[in-house]
């Protein structure tokens, strides 16, 4: 038995301790961390990565009646004392599923460095690529079984720091698939109006005059040769580079291309997630999961879209209708299929924004007191964790690192922030350095 598990005799040895001596339970964590980690939870994950570092102060922890509280109003939610920025009425609805984390502070300012961080638990150093965590999830996510990848990155803008996004050391077999479309490149604008109905898996078209039944006999051939190859060829890199190959031709099969065709969808549900590449991103995401996809990462926002040095207050109320958009159907649509319980979903940037407004009408780079928010599955809804102080400026209650909210993901997961990759060098890197905040966890 693994260290992680409780026999059910333990279990029923806990329980017999009775409820006199529930206030120094020290098992409790032990009984979670086991039953989150039990492999007969499956689940997935969807993180809603905003570029450029959303303000906080304008979506999840609103300073009303403070000189930085700004020009946007609060509205209370479904959960009792929890409210958000008036521009977030449809995820208001989904509050009890909820859970914001108000107390996050970290060091790194500077976008390359703070993405960085975030996305892999490590600030950017020499010596180890470090993977970041949706390649670490996916990994140990991943189902041979299914055709699918195992992580799909829908509209990802990795300009800022390329190694945030990738799989680090271990290796390009655990590269996110990228979803880009007709927008997806630095010159198309989320705010454009364009609708993203050409949302498609890069690369998996045949090239021009060869059909699918050609295809398929290059393909024979390949492998082949390949086989004869590898037979007498153990080095790493031919391993993974013939891993890519195959995880590409895989996608090229009708039905996994049919899972990214967004064409099955009404237009009627289309247009509830709205238009942009973000709201058609949520749909795509609902698809994959459906499908058994474990890891869907949407990205919202052209460049550093939440970079809002200037016009911080008309630029956050566009990007804020979209995310509500987006994500309030995605919560709705898997809650109506009976997923949103194995689905954990998180909101984050890189870091959060000044609660003071400076001379532009903006807000800058601010990560000593920030926000994420949690929902779905293994999460606790309807609850602030932390607090900062009333002008926003500290965190003056339960402070959490980067490695605790990404050792919440993992748990909330199913899946043990203690477990390890090992690099080439044979060190072992945790999946997470953090505690999870347990009091989220459901």
């Amino acid at each position: 038995m693994r260290n992680s598990e409780l026999s059910r005799r333990q279990l029923l040895s806990f329980m017999g301790l009775g409820l006199g001596a529930s206030c120094g339970a020290g098992w409790l964590p032990a009984l979670a961390e086991s039953v989150a980690t039990d492999p007969r939870r499956r689940r997935h994950c969807i993180l809603l990565w905003m570029n450029g570092g959303p303000s906080q102060t304008d979506t999840f922890d609103m300073k009303p009646g403070h000189a930085n509280g700004g020009e946007f109003k609060e509205i209370a939610t479904k959960a009792p004392g929890l409210r958000f920025s008036e521009h977030l009425p449809k995820l208001a609805d989904h509050a009890e599923q909820l859970a914001v984390v108000r107390s996050i502070s970290t060091a790194e300012g500077d976008h390359a460095r703070g993405t960085h961080l975030v996305r892999t638990g490590h600030p950017p150093a020499g010596g180890v690529a470090y993977p970041s965590i949706a390649c670490s999830l996916a990994k140990q996510l991943e189902s041979q079984s299914n055709l699918l990848p195992n992580y799909v990155s829908v509209a990802p803008r990795t300009q800022v720091s390329p190694a945030s996004f990738g799989p680090g050391f271990l290796g390009q077999s655990y590269a996110p698939a990228i979803v880009g479309g007709v927008s997806s490149d630095a010159a198309a604008s989320e705010g454009a109006g364009e609708r993203a109905m050409d949302l498609k898996l890069e690369h998996i078209d045949w090239p021009a005059g060869v059909d699918s039944r050609q295809g398929i006999r290059r393909r024979q051939l390949w492998e082949r040769f390949q086989k004869d190859f590898l037979q007498h060829r153990h080095v790493e890199t031919f391993r993974a580079h013939d891993a890519l190959i195959r995880n590409a031709t895989e996608m090229m099969r009708p039905e996994v291309r049919q899972a990214f065709d967004l064409a099955e969808e009404s237009e009627s549900t289309r247009s509830k997630y709205g238009p942009g590449l973000f709201g058609q991103g949520c749909l795509l995401a609902r698809r994959l999961v459906e499908r058994g996809v474990p890891f869907v990462e949407v990205a919202l926002g052209d460049g550093l879209a939440w970079d809002t040095h200037q016009d911080n207050f008309s630029q956050v109320r566009s990007l804020s209708e979209q995310l509500d958009a987006g994500w309030a159907n995605l919560m709705a649509e898997l809650k109506e299929r009976d997923l949103l319980e194995s689905t954990t979903i998180l909101w984050m940037g890189e870091f959060g924004r000044t609660p003071t407004i400076n001379g532009n009408a903006g807000r800058d780079h601010f990560p000593a007191a920030w926000s994420c928010v949690f929902a779905g599955g293994g999460i606790e809804g309807g609850q602030a964790y932390g607090r900062t102080s009333p002008d926003g400026t500290v965190v003056e209650e339960n402070q959490v690192g980067i490695g605790d909210v990404l050792a919440t993901l993992c748990t909330a997961m199913g899946v043990s922030p203690k477990e390890e990759n090992v690099t080439p060098a044979a060190r072992p890197v945790k999946l997470a350095e953090g505690t999870p905040i347990r009091k989220i966890l459901a």
